[in-house]
């Protein structure tokens, strides 16, 4: 079992920081997947959100321990993933620092992937690159969704993986087809991604305004690191999403927090909006919202009602938010930028 000093890589060590909640079968499957990898990683910091005595995730964790080529290593901690993160954040050894879900399988040589594209960073100018999920795929000519985003011209930008800053919406990044280069990206998310720890050193880390289950809070944490590092996503660095069904919130709740959490990332980056700003910003969150209701009347069930009304009170806790009131009471979302 190797130890943090290094992962067999002559760029550095790798520290991956899985948050997990009542996932052992996933962890499971985590842990044999990273020990295939062609580079492995120094350490696994698993953050465990499940309140004691749990599940058998911790033991399972310490029985790896033993036989895993990596160093295994363990914590308890509630919240959220943004705030479980921010733990392995603060407890990882390696020289860089990588956020895979535990739902994320890994091909092979995604770490040597990634590490090839960071070698080839001589002015160490690259805080972090992303992998490519090739499951999570999205053809917008065959999304009726992003159809009319671009009929009713929301966007002044759709390409993927930049951030509209006169909308305040990111562009989902897996618009973008399957590649095998290399592309600047504005950010990113959290499920498979390599940071530069350097990134971390001033201070930067996601907000604990992102609370429970995640939304945007990987796109926040980038777009802040964005101002001072460059971004990349390697399209030869693949994996595949699980997407496992334990852990995560119901529709009403996220729906809720696809309005009050993506209002707090525009105030936060964009702190000087103007009436057309603000105007197009609302505009999308009432079209999403008529989306909801209209996909609700035409397929109705509990689920999808639920997501319409949470959208509709997400709207109107939205429209009471102000970004001091916002950042006093997260202060981690200042940090680092």
């Amino acid at each position: 079992m190797s130890d943090a000093s290094g992962s067999g890589s002559r760029m550095g060590s790798i520290s991956v920081v899985t948050p997990t909640l009542h996932r052992a079968p996933e962890v499971r499957g985590l842990l044999e997947n990273l020990r295939a990898q062609t580079l492995q990683p120094a350490e696994l910091l698993l953050i465990d959100g499940a309140a004691p005595p749990g599940d058998e995730t911790q033991a399972l964790v310490a029985e790896a321990g033993e036989r895993m080529p990596f160093r295994c290593r363990y914590w308890r901690r509630g919240g959220g993933t943004a705030i479980q993160r921010n733990v392995g954040i603060d407890q990882a050894r390696g020289d860089y620092v990588a956020f895979i879900d535990d739902d994320i399988r890994l091909e092979p040589d995604f770490f040597e992937r990634i590490m090839a594209v960071y070698s080839q960073d001589t002015a160490g100018r690259v805080g972090g690159v992303a992998g490519y999920i090739v499951n999570q795929h999205l053809d917008p000519t065959r999304s009726p969704r992003w159809r009319w985003y671009r009929r009713l011209r929301l966007f002044t930008t759709y390409e993927p993986g930049r951030f509209d800053y006169r909308s305040g919406y990111p562009i989902n990044r897996y618009l973008q087809p399957p590649h095998d280069g290399v592309r600047e990206i504005d950010f990113m998310g959290a499920n498979c991604a390599v940071w530069r720890r350097a990134v971390f050193a001033g201070g930067l880390r996601f907000s604990e305004f992102f609370t429970g289950y995640g939304v945007l809070e990987d796109a926040h944490l980038a777009l802040r690191a964005r101002r001072h590092w460059k971004l990349l996503e390697c399209g030869r660095a693949r994996c595949v999403h699980l997407r496992a069904a334990d852990g995560r919130e119901d529709s009403g709740q996220v729906a809720w927090k696809s309005a009050v959490n993506y209002r707090f990332v525009f105030l936060d980056i964009v702190p000087d909006r103007s009436l057309a700003q603000e105007l197009r910003f609302w505009r999308v969150q009432l079209f999403d919202l008529a989306r909801l209701i209209a996909y609700a009347m035409r397929f109705p069930s509990r689920d999808h009602w639920r997501a319409a009304a949470g959208k509709a009170r997400g709207i109107l806790a939205a429209a009471r938010m102000r970004r001091a009131a916002l950042i006093r009471a997260a202060p981690g979302s200042a940090a680092g930028g």
